[in-house]
C-alpha cells in the first residue's frame, strides 16, 4: 500500500489531509510552513514531518494544495530533483497549464509521475468530503490516484494528459467568476434604481432561464446578504485563476473580452483592500462604477 504524503494545509488543504487520512489506511505524512494545522491534523493520525525532504523520502504518493505559481513552482522542482522511480506527484492547486507540463516532464525524466488535479466547489465541499476533482494524467496514473482523490471528492473527471487538468478547472472558474460578475451588476442595478426588491429578483431569476448554481450559491448565500467572509476562496484567488486562464486563451491566440473584464474587476477589489474576503466580494467594484455613472 502507498504510504501518503500531502504538503499545503491552508483553506483547502487543511480538510482535504483530514478526509485522506480518516478514509485511507495507513499514515499520512504532511508538511506546512504552520505548527497549527499539524497539530490538528494530528488528533486524526496525520505525522507531521520537518521538510518537505523529509516527506519526500518517506511518501510515495505526495499531494500538493499550494496558494499559486510560485509555491507549485519551487515545491515542485524540489520535489522533482529527489524525485525516485515509481512515485507519484498530484498537484490539487491551481496553476498554469504551462507549469503543469514543465512538471510532468521533470518527474518523467526521474522515473517517477506527475498529476495535476486541481480541485473544484468550496471549503465546505472539502470538508465534507465532496470535492470535484479535474485530473491531467495518463490512464495508469489516474487508475492509480483515483481511490485517494475519492477520498476526499465525490466527482472525479480525468480530463486528460498532464495540463488537462488545469486548463478544465481554470475555465471552470472563468466562467463562475464571468456568472457572479452578471448577478453582482443585476444586483446592483436593481438596488440602485429601487424598481425591484433584490431578494425578489433572485427568485424570479432562479424560476427562469438566469438560474444557476452560482446565483443558487454565491448569489443568494453571499451576494444578496453582503456576506464576503474571509477563509473562504479569496477575490485574491479568483484573480489568480482568471488571469491564468487569459493567458491560456492568448496561448491559443484569443483575446477574451468578458473574462479581460472580469479581471479588471477583481483586481479592482483587490485595490479596495477586499483582497482577501470571498469573491463575492467583486460587487464592491462593480457598485463603484455603478455609483460613478449614475
Amino acid at each position: 500500500m502507498d504510504k501518503l504524503g500531502f504538503i499545503g494545509l491552508g483553506v483547502m488543504g487543511e480538510p482535504m489531509c483530514r478526509n485522506l487520512a480518516r478514509k485511507q489506511r495507513g499514515k499520512v505524512l504532511a508538511h506546512d510552513l504552520r505548527p497549527e494545522p499539524l497539530k490538528r491534523l494530528s488528533v486524526d493520525g496525520v505525522a507531521a514531518t520537518h521538510s518537505i525532504a523529509e516527506l519526500a523520502s518517506q511518501a510515495d504518493v505526495i499531494f500538493l494544495s499550494l496558494p499559486g505559481e510560485p509555491q507549485v513552482r519551487s515545491v515542485g522542482l524540489e520535489l522533482s530533483l529527489a524525485a525516485r522511480a515509481g512515485q507519484a506527484i498530484v498537484d490539487c492547486s491551481t496553476a498554469p497549464v504551462a507549469l503543469a507540463r514543465e512538471l510532468a516532464a521533470a518527474f518523467t525524466a526521474r522515473g517517477a509521475h506527475f498529476a495535476d488535479a486541481p480541485v473544484a466547489r468550496t471549503r465546505q465541499a472539502a470538508i465534507d468530503g465532496t470535492l470535484a476533482f479535474m485530473v491531467g494524467a495518463d490512464a495508469f496514473l489516474f487508475h492509480r490516484i483515483e481511490p485517494l482523490l475519492r477520498a476526499m471528492g465525490s466527482d472525479v473527471t480525468h480530463c486528460g494528459p498532464p495540463g488537462a487538468g488545469q486548463a478544465v478547472k481554470l475555465l471552470n472558474n472563468m466562467v463562475l467568476s464571468a456568472t457572479v460578475t452578471a448577478l453582482a451588476e443585476a444586483l446592483a442595478v436593481a438596488k440602485a434604481s429601487g424598481l425591484v426588491e433584490p431578494k425578489l429578483l433572485f427568485d424570479a431569476f432562479a424560476k427562469g432561464s438566469a438560474d444557476s448554481f452560482a446565483l443558487r450559491n454565491h448569489g443568494m448565500k453571499s451576494l444578496l446578504p453582503e456576506s464576503h467572509p474571509e477563509r473562504a476562496f479569496p477575490v485574491s484567488y479568483m484573480l489568480k485563476d482568471v488571469s491564468y486562464a487569459l493567458q491560456l486563451a492568448r496561448d491559443a491566440g484569443l483575446a477574451l473580452q468578458s473574462a479581460g473584464t472580469v479581471q479588471k474587476l477583481l483586481a479592482e477589489a483587490v485595490s479596495l483592500g477586499l483582497g482577501e474576503a470571498y469573491h463575492t466580494a467583486i460587487i464592491e467594484a462593480v457598485r463603484k462604477h455603478v455609483t460613478s455613472q449614475h
